[in-house]
Order: structure tokens, then sequence, then C-alpha cells
């Protein structure tokens, strides 16, 4: 009897540590469902593209709350700050290098992000390297030779030096460089509105306008002639080369290179807008107020809001739409803008 008794006891604790195992690991799963629920609609919320803003107007308001002065290249510089404050500070922060979920399984916004980050970063070197500089011999700025080297840091660290704590560093040189500007008792920082300057800076976008608008239209695959050495009968070239090239986007980075588009265009819109007002007086000599303003319009039209939930590839002519072919169009055209304005820089 004693014997039952004990198995019928050893049964039911059996049972009950088998229902106790059965329940923990329902609330773990359960809570990994939630979980896993939340993330989904944070990274949903996340993956909105930051609405372009007004630079003159916030300019004009960190002027008067600071009361400083707004002087040449002003604008131009809180621009480029706030565009790396932004960069930092929308929803969700910087994702480009989060290694937890849903950071981690996003990749449309932190190809936007590299996007910004490049011109960013194209700017910055322009400042440090021509804008502040009155010829080639000068001596550069102290705090824009510090801040450039900070936004060149890898975009995808998260360990200490965290990308994040390099880019403030950067913004922070910038803020040091834009207060000595707008101090009337330090001459030693200047900003130097000259067609020269901006031709130099032009030269940067364009080359990557070009690349970008290459890479989008390779999106449904082309043969093209090689044409590196095209122009100069007396070029050569490391290695040799084939007459016929076939150039094509994998389709897995379709979408990567599309918000990259998105993130370089969003942020040249935002810079151009700035130098329209910091360069008027040589722009309105050369006549070319009408070209930036062009150029702003083709990169305005670059955001307009997205209808589908996927970036399609369609063939040219086919029944579907290219996302990254009309993408490329709207860049084709403001590059050749600039190409044009560039010119008109040169021109005495």
């Amino acid at each position: 009897m004693a014997s039952l008794r004990s198995r019928l006891v050893s049964r039911w604790q059996n049972a009950l540590d088998v229902s106790a195992e059965f329940v923990g690991k329902t609330w773990v799963l359960a809570v990994f469902v939630v979980y896993l629920l939340v993330a989904l609609v944070v990274g949903f919320l996340w993956s909105d593209e930051p609405e372009s803003f007004n630079v003159q107007a916030v300019a004009l308001q960190r002027a008067e709350l600071q009361q400083a002065p707004l002087v040449t290249g002003s604008i131009t510089t809180q621009t480029l700050i706030d565009t790396a404050k932004l960069l930092l500070d929308k929803r969700g922060g910087f994702l480009s290098n989060d290694v937890m979920p849903p950071g981690v399984w996003l990749d449309n916004i932190p190809n936007w992000e590299y996007g910004v980050l490049i011109q960013v970063r194209d700017l910055t070197r322009a400042m440090r390297e021509s804008f502040s500089r009155s010829q080639s011999q000068s001596k550069e700025d102290i705090d824009l030779a510090i801040a450039e080297p900070r936004f060149n840091f890898d975009h995808q660290s998260w360990i200490v030096p965290s990308s994040e704590s390099e880019y403030r560093e950067g913004i922070e040189y910038l803020q040091r460089y834009l207060n000595r500007l707008e101090d009337s008792d330090d001459s030693n920082a200047q900003f130097y509105a000259r067609a020269d300057n901006l031709r130099y800076w032009l030269g940067i976008v364009q080359s990557r306008l070009g690349s970008l608008s290459q890479r989008l239209s390779a999106s449904v695959g082309q043969r093209r002639i090689n044409t590196d050495l095209a122009g100069d009968e007396a070029a050569v070239q490391s290695t040799a080369a084939p007459y016929e090239v076939d150039v094509k986007t994998p389709w897995s980075e379709l979408d990567d290179v599309f918000y990259e588009a998105r993130g370089t265009t969003w942020a040249l819109l935002q810079f151009l807008q700035a130098i329209e007002i910091d360069f008027a007086d040589v722009l309105q000599k050369k006549n070319a107020l009408v070209s930036v303003r062009q150029i702003i319009r083709e990169l305005e039209s670059c955001q307009q809001n997205i209808n589908s939930p996927l970036i399609l590839n369609g063939t040219g002519f086919g029944l579907f739409a290219n996302h990254s072919l009309v993408m490329a169009s709207y860049i084709s055209r403001a590059n050749a803008a600039i190409i044009d304005l560039r010119d008109l820089m040169a021109r005495g």
C-alpha cells in the first residue's frame, strides 16, 4: 500500500513538474512573440525618412536665440550641422551600426543614412580644403581639420568608439568653427564665397551623382562599350579591359542603391538651398541662380512619396515600373545641370 501511494505521489509530482515546465516555456514563447511584434511595429515607425527643413528659417532662428549675426557661410555651416544632427537624432537614431532588432533587420534607412553621410563628408571636406581657405597655400582651419576625419569614421562601428560618438565630436568642431566664423573679433575663421571654391565642391557632387546614376541605371542590366580611355589617344591604364562589359546591379542590392540615392539627394537638396543664399552674389554675377534652382527642382523630384511597398524593377518598357530608372532620370538631369553650373563658375 505504501509502495502504491509512493508511486502515485511520484507520478503526480512528475505531472506537476511537466506542467510547470510547459507553462514556463509557454510564457517564454509568449514574451518572445510579443517582443517580435513590438520590434516589428517599432521598425515600421523607424523606416520613415525625415522631412526636408527650411535651411534659412532654421539658421535665422538659431541666430536669434543666440543673438549671433549671420555672416557669409553661416547658413551653409549651420545646414551641415543640422543635417549631421538629424542623421543621429531622427526617429530611431542612427541605425547603420545597430546589432539588435529592430535596427538590425532594417536596410532601407541605413542605406539612406549612408547617402546622407557621404554628402556630409564631402561638404566637410570642401569646407576644410576650399571654402575656409583663401588660396591653396593658406593654412587650413584648425576646427575643420579635426571635424573632417571624425565624419570619415566607420559608419558601422557599434562598440567603443561608436560611430555616433565620433560624428558628435565632428559636429562639436563644426559648431566651434561656426562660433568663430560669427565672432567679429576672430579673423582666423573665414568662409570664402568664391566661384572657384563653389566649383571645387560641385566637382565632388558631380562625381557622386554620376556614379549613382550609373548604378541605378544598371538595375535592368546593360552591355556597355568600354569608354574608360576615350578622348585621349595617349591615355593608358594599369591592366587590359574588355571592349564590352556587362553591367547589372544584383537584385538583392536594388533597394540599397535606391535608398542611398534618396539619402544623397535629400542632403544635397538642403546643401544647395544653403549655397544659393551664401553664394548669392557670385551666382547673380554669373547669372547662375536659375541653374541652382533648376538643380533643386530636380532633387525635390527625387523625394516624392513612394506609393509601392516594394522597389520595383520592371524592364525599361515593361508592364511594371522601374523605380531605379525613374530615380536615375532625375539624378542624371540634376547632374547635367551641375555640369553646366560648373562651366558657368569657370567663366570670367
